[in-house]
């Protein structure tokens, strides 16, 4: 599994909480920071799946 796609789960699990903890908190900063933390996350991740496809059909 591609580091790309453990770290863009991360990003993206993290930037949820601070999505969560602004709206939450009315803190419109905050929820916009996790908002734009979660969306790098999901292309992270996408490139990351995007390796391991690449990697299984160099394999073959």
């Amino acid at each position: 599994m591609s580091t790309n796609r453990v770290e863009g789960a991360a990003k993206k699990a993290s930037g949820s909480i601070k999505e969560a903890a602004g709206k939450v908190t009315g803190n419109t900063g905050l929820q916009a920071k996790g908002a734009a933390e979660k969306a790098v996350g999901s292309a992270q991740n996408a490139v990351g799946k995007a390796q391991d496809k690449a990697t299984k059909a160099l394999k073959r």
